[in-house]
């Protein structure tokens, strides 16, 4: 309520009951009566601070997975299968959890390394960059990545290039796909993200592709190639971007579950943008599309300027998203996702294993089958 004085003083409050006014009161977080990771997030929801944001996190993450008419992009940047994460999206793809992937390409490179059966290690603080760079030990932060392993990857990678028609354009999903079938033939006793989202027909697009060990080595490809004589390999990412807005055309309800930020988010959040240009600057006849759920995890604050930090409602001002006053509903969690992803995902994995046990079916919606063209 505004008041007319001007000259700052106070002045006589009308005192209101918090019940009457239906405020929603807080808990206090009991462990005693925490006796599973679920009940731990759903506790965490009714207490304050980045705890309430993890728990109404793990909400929006349960109403995508139960709505059976929402289609769920998961966005990933940072390094992710580095830091050991691989296996927690490998799951949600499994479940049908997570019908589209958008990412660094770093992220699926990396996490190749994980799919063929090699491993990532613990840096030791003592051991100096340089010595690192000589001994061909490259440091993510407080983990290595042997240059060897990127090696491997590389082989895998020339693997399936080498079997691929010339006359068929290349994008980042056919090449995924296709390194997700080796995988399926090559390496089987290993999961991993792009074998498990080759066998649900989840397409995982790479909109940065030359920004990535697997565009080096495309390029490599390509070098050597031309210095045999044989044709290079073409590379379309317009072919992603058109096959991405198609797959997202034909859903009826649209769910974003974005880690980190970066292209990943912004290239999959500018769906709504170009299918609004196509019809109003080209006038196609298409229906306005927009991301009803969304639920990231990143702790960059939007005070630096930067997409990663930027909030959901600022991009409803750019028609990315339904506003909640028309049915939105979104979750913004900031903290570390190697803390905050585990959590909401096994909190979620465990409510609908419950509806599972008690009704003999699966809580979360099927699998979306995406046809992938080659």
């Amino acid at each position: 309520m505004k008041h007319g004085n001007h000259d700052g003083s106070g002045i006589e409050r009308q005192l209101h009951d918090p019940i009457a006014d239906r405020l929603v009161p807080l808990e206090p977080l009991d462990i005693s009566r925490v006796h599973s990771i679920d009940d731990l997030v759903r506790a965490m929801s009714k207490t304050a601070f980045t705890g309430r944001q993890l728990g109404e996190g793990a909400d929006v993450l349960e109403a995508m997975a139960r709505d059976k008419d929402c289609f769920v992009v998961m966005t990933l940047a940072g390094a992710m299968t580095v830091a050991k994460q691989g296996l927690v999206i490998t799951e949600l793809i499994d479940r049908g959890m997570v019908n589209a992937i958008v990412s660094t390409g770093a992220l699926m490179a990396h996490g190749l390394v994980e799919a063929t059966g090699r491993a990532h290690f613990r840096a030791n603080p003592s051991v100096s960059d340089e010595d690192l760079y000589q001994q061909g030990y490259n440091r993510v932060y407080d983990t290595l990545e042997p240059e060897t392993n990127l090696d491997d990857v590389e082989r895998v990678v020339f693997a399936v290039l080498e079997e691929w028609d010339p006359k068929e354009v290349l994008c980042s999903y056919k090449l995924n796909h296709a390194i997700g079938a080796y995988l399926v033939q090559n390496a089987r006793e290993q999961r991993g993200i792009l074998k498990s989202a080759h066998e649900k027909g989840v397409p995982v697009f790479v909109p940065a592709f030359t920004d990535s060990e697997l565009g080096l080595d495309l390029a490599l490809a390509n070098r050597i190639r031309e210095a045999a004589g044989r044709h290079k390999l073409r590379f379309d990412p317009f072919e992603d971007l058109e096959h991405f807005a198609a797959t997202l055309l034909r859903q009826k309800r649209l769910g974003i579950f974005t880690i980190g930020g970066g292209v990943p988010r912004n290239w999959s959040q500018q769906f709504g943008p170009f299918i609004e240009l196509r019809h109003r600057r080209t006038g196609e006849n298409l229906p306005l599309k927009r991301y009803h759920y969304g639920l990231r995890i990143c702790p960059e604050p939007v005070y630096w300027g930067g997409l990663s930090g930027s909030p959901y409602s600022e991009a409803i001002s750019w028609g990315k998203f339904v506003p909640p006053a028309e049915g939105g509903k979104f979750g913004e969690v900031f903290v570390d996702a190697t803390v905050g992803l585990p959590l909401i995902v096994a909190a979620v994995m465990e409510r609908l294993d419950k509806d599972k046990d008690k009704n003999g079916t699966a809580g979360a919606k099927k699998e979306k089958k995406v046809l992938v063209r080659r």
